[in-house]
Order: C-alpha cells, then structure tokens, then sequence
C-alpha cells in the first residue's frame, strides 16, 4: 500500500516518520494485521501488510489512515500550520496484492531499496 500526506507535503521527517511507524505497529497489533515492511519516506508512506479476510483493503487504509492522523495530530500541533484542510493523508491511495509474478520477496525488496532510480522503474518488470 502507498499514500501520501495532504499536499504531499514533505512533512514525515525526524521525529514525525519515527512515531509514524510506531503508531502503524500499534494499530497493526490492535486489529491483528501483519506488517511485513514499512517506510515512512518525507511525501508518502509504503506499507507491506497482511490482513484478516473480514477487513477490505479500503477498510485497512481508512483504519491505517484514521487512527495515525488523529495521533499525529494530537502529538504533533504544529503540523496543522502545514495542512490546513486539517487532514494529514490523501483521500487515495494505491494498493497492489502479491501473487506469482510479483511476490512478497519483490515487493519487500522494492520497499527496502526505495529510491527514485531506474532500477526502481524496472524492478517489476524483472
């Protein structure tokens, strides 16, 4: 999964990235989801999560979303200068499945790796 702050603000750095991925780990181990990999980059987040059937992807993302812009927010009062609609993320967001072409080992790798390289560009199609 990947979405970005409101803007796409480059505001996920320093202390704020660091807090964002312990909030994801509290909210994964709360409603029993599996993060395999996460990065909180400055303009957007990329997450590899496993998840109970009973929770859609959308479901996922608005829980993901909610809870850790509420958090930020509240830690974080300062932010709201930089977002003035009042929302920290996005309304979309991208998601893909793994499967047999693109596995979890591509996908951890790509997010691991995570640069604006070619080698980016053409890792899917390996």
């Amino acid at each position: 999964m990947v979405w970005c702050p409101k803007y796409r603000k480059k505001i996920l750095i320093g202390e704020i990235q660091r807090r964002l991925k312990e909030i994801f780990q509290e909210i994964a181990s709360q409603f029993s989801f599996e993060i395999e990999e996460c990065v909180v980059a400055e303009d957007h987040v990329h997450i590899l999560i496993s998840f109970p059937p009973w929770y859609s992807v959308s479901k996922v993302v608005g829980i993901l979303k909610s809870i850790s812009g509420s958090i930020i927010f509240k830690e974080f009062p300062q932010i709201k200068r930089k977002l003035w609609a009042g929302h920290l993320w996005e309304e979309g967001y991208f998601f893909r499945t793994v499967g047999e072409q693109v596995t979890d080992d591509v996908i951890k790798k790509y997010i691991k790796h995570h640069s604006y390289s070619q080698e980016q560009l053409t890792l899917f199609n390996s």
